[in-house]
């Protein structure tokens, strides 16, 4: 469908379930990889479909140490001067990463991000219900750029010839 890809990186997830949920997120939406730093994962029951045989999961001290060369690494914060998710423009190579639902990524990394972006909601969210909104927004908005690009190629090859459209 689009070029690119999407790595997701979990930053000190406050439990096994919010990372098997989040697993389930990244099979789902099709992310390349998923990074987790400061919790080891653990076969877990929300992880209904055994998302780590399918897409790879790698333990990290470092969570910016698994952003790929040429990508661009997206803090997922709830914080003043962030960008709100339905007005972010994805990048084609991104790397998100998602801190606690009880805590924050701390500024160090945040600060080693090109962007933050928030998901605009009255508290915070679970971390793998954030995850599911952030990759479902990715890819609804890739699909409507698609839906465009193909809309604007079919009207390319169309020429308008004495108010109505004709084949060229």
């Amino acid at each position: 469908m689009s070029r690119g890809f999407a790595g997701v990186g979990l930053f000190n997830a406050k439990n096994a379930m919010n990372i098997g949920g989040a697993m389930r997120a990244a099979f789902n939406y099709e992310a390349a990889f998923i990074g987790v730093a400061g919790t080891r994962y653990q076969r877990i029951p929300t992880d209904t479909i055994a998302a780590w045989k399918h897409i790879p999961l790698v333990h990290t001290e470092d969570i910016l140490s698994l952003c790929p060369h040429d990508c661009v690494p997206v803090a997922i914060e709830l914080v003043d001067g962030a960008r709100s998710l339905p007005m972010y423009t994805h990048p084609e190579r991104a790397f998100y990463v998602f801190g606690p639902e009880d805590g924050s990524i701390p500024a160090r990394i945040v600060e080693r991000c090109r962007d933050v972006v928030a998901v605009p909601t009255r508290n915070c969210m679970n971390l793998a219900a954030t995850v599911n909104v952030v990759l479902y927004d990715r890819l609804a908005k890739q699909m409507r750029d698609v839906s465009r690009e193909n809309r604007d190629a079919r009207m390319a090859k169309l020429q308008v010839v004495g108010g109505s459209a004709a084949a060229v």
